[in-house]
């Protein structure tokens, strides 16, 4: 199978910030005045963190446990995000004795493979799970007000059998997660009333299931972020399955990562269409951006077959000879599905935040806090 090239048309697959100060401008939100004081705002955060750590390992089976911060490169458990490249882990040289046994490593981006493997390494049957609170680096990103180079996750993991990667099984897990971020959002209310601003509606109780070829019929002539956002005026919070296969155009809903999720299996039998994927996004309309706003990504990961096909897809099958990739295709590693849900990026949209930094204490260039402050909005530092 040949190798994926997209043109420039579609440059908006692997990125997905702004990319420019004078249109981030237009983008931050006028008239804003954040409803919790700094010290409100820490409170609500801990109380949310906790309530969101606490109900997922309980909706999931999950346990929370220690994870990583830098990796062995050899490895491979490195989490790439993407398949083009563009988003490269920070690397460092560990001489250790004078170079004699040195390690050389990588601030992670994500722990989605390294959660696989301590899934095996944590004894995790089928039907139990690990939660972490993550914390990683993407020095790759544009920073505007919802992207930042440090990431917060609750990435999580979870065993299943060979029979459970199917839709219905995924669908099942996401509106788990969906109960927890709901039941977060009643916490937050709850504590601080004055949340409850007419101005910012509630999150539905009921996702809405759509999957990326269904929104490509609906906007054909769109491309992904925009079709995102003409659909979260209909459905304010939606899962979008099915992302990373290319669709009728040609081109995929957003460009994939070869080696966790799994995007090639064939569900045409479960949808009676032309589908295929088995994972997806959370995304919401978030009304105090005004903004499509994306709160997770996850999916059953892939098998020996799928990865192997994925690989061949995204011209990587040289990640083949990485531990982690061997540990798949050899079965020495549990089948399984997991995700990661954006702390900073939820704590923002429950506690009505324009800016990622209004939550999460992180670097900013000097224009972004200049122009935030011309608007009301103060980032932590």
């Amino acid at each position: 199978m040949a190798t994926m090239t997209l043109p420039d048309k579609k440059a908006d697959l692997a990125g997905p910030g702004i990319g420019d100060y004078n249109q981030l401008e237009k983008v931050l939100p006028k008239d804003y005045h954040s409803l919790l004081t700094p010290k409100e705002t820490q409170k609500a955060i801990f109380a949310v963190k906790n309530y969101i750590e606490e109900n997922l390992c309980k909706e999931l089976n999950l346990m929370m446990v220690t994870v990583p911060l830098i990796v062995d490169v050899d490895s491979g458990v490195n989490d790439m995000l993407d398949r083009d490249g563009s988003r490269t882990p920070i690397q460092f040289h560990i001489s250790n004795d004078r170079n004699l046994h040195p390690v050389d490593a990588q601030v992670v981006q994500a722990a989605t493979k390294w959660k696989r493997m301590a899934l095996k390494q944590f004894d995790c049957r089928v039907g139990e799970g690990i939660c972490t609170d993550m914390r990683a680096v993407r020095k790759d990103y544009f920073l505007d007000h919802d992207h930042s180079a440090y990431v917060d996750q609750w990435d999580w993991e979870r065993t299943i059998t060979a029979e459970q990667r199917n839709l219905e099984f995924l669908k099942n897990v996401v509106r788990k997660i969906w109960h927890v971020l709901v039941g977060a959002e009643d916490l937050a209310l709850k504590m601080f009333p004055k949340l409850n601003d007419k101005r910012y509606p509630r999150l539905p109780e009921e996702l809405t299931f759509l999957h990326a070829e269904e929104i490509l019929d609906m906007y054909p002539d769109l491309p992904r972020k925009q079709r995102e956002t003409a659909v979260l005026q209909k459905y304010p919070a939606i899962f979008i399955v099915g992302i990373g296969w290319p669709l009728k155009d040609g081109y995929p809903h957003e460009m994939r990562a070869a080696d966790y999720d799994d995007w090639v299996t064939d569900t045409s039998k479960e949808t009676t269409k032309q589908t295929h994927g088995l994972n997806g996004d959370i995304l919401v309309w978030n009304p105090v951006t005004k903004r499509r706003h994306e709160l997770t990504s996850m999916g059953v990961r892939v098998n020996p077959e799928t990865l192997k096909q994925q690989l061949e897809m995204s011209g990587q099958l040289d990640f083949l000879n990485f531990p982690y990739h061997k540990a798949i295709v050899n079965n020495q590693i549990p089948l399984s599905i997991g995700g990661g849900i954006g702390q900073a990026r939820t704590l923002m949209l429950l506690l009505r935040k324009a800016h990622l930094g209004e939550v999460s204490v992180t670097v900013w260039p000097k224009i972004l806090k200049e122009m935030c402050a011309k608007k009301d909005i103060f980032v932590l530092e």
